[in-house]
């Protein structure tokens, strides 16, 4: 589904992304791993067309969109929810979900899948006419996941879901991103601190350090590498 292929991106004459070269395929949950300032956040951001690449290739189902603009790719199928949230305060959160339908035309399939938020999301339900503003960390975070499904994404590109959430709450929405993945064959590109819970739900893995990446292999197999216990899960 998609191709990186030496991708080299830039903060003006800083590089941030060192010939990065990895795979999503069709159905699975890949994450990336990797201290503060690794690059994973930046990966996302190439790949979304924000951050753009220098040199190198992005692939997605077969078409390079390398250069191509933010919102031509939110329309091909890619959706990003951004570390930190971003969801809009002011605006309640039905009208945050609505703005996560802004490329489609099809009222009564939005309403579907209005409703299947609310299912997945009960809360999200019951606090449907309160500004976004007003809801706690971990409710937030699951409107901003929930406004980036709304646009019925293909791949799902995940920035530090678990950011300054409570543990209980971490469980909840790693429990919704793999009910996401299995109930709608949505792919899952995943950027996440805490390695132990990204790799457990993992199909495959990425390990980054500053800029490259340095390992790949499944989930399961990273969480026994003694590398990786050492360095990302403190074992």
């Amino acid at each position: 589904m998609l191709k990186l292929r030496n991708v080299q991106s830039y903060y003006g004459n800083i590089q941030a992304l060192k010939d990065i070269s990895l795979d999503v395929r069709e159905g699975e949950i890949i994450t990336l791993i990797g201290a503060n300032g690794a690059g994973k956040s930046t990966t996302l951001m190439t790949l979304c067309g924000v951050v753009p690449a220098r040199q190198g290739q992005v692939i997605f189902e077969g078409q390079d969109i390398t250069a191509m603009a933010p919102e031509k790719i939110v329309a091909l199928g890619i959706s990003q929810v951004p570390e930190g949230r971003r969801i809009f305060p002011y605006l309640t959160v039905t009208e945050n979900l609505d703005m996560g339908t802004f490329l489609r035309k099809d009222p009564k399939g939005i309403k579907q899948d209005m409703d299947h938020i609310f299912e997945l999301f009960p809360i999200l339900a019951e606090r449907r006419n309160q500004p976004g503003g007003t809801l706690s960390g971990g409710e937030q975070q699951m409107l901003a996941i929930s406004r980036a499904l709304m646009s019925k994404p293909k791949l799902l590109l995940l920035d530090e879901p678990s950011l300054g959430l409570a543990p209980i709450i971490i469980a909840r929405i790693f429990d919704i991103i793999k009910r996401i993945n299995k109930e709608s064959n949505t792919t899952i590109l995943l950027v996440e601190q805490n390695a132990n819970l990204a790799l457990k739900v993992a199909d495959r893995g990425y390990v980054m350090e500053t800029g490259s990446i340095t390992m790949t292999d499944t989930g399961q197999n990273l969480l026994a590498n003694e590398d990786v216990k050492k360095a990302y899960l403190g074992i």
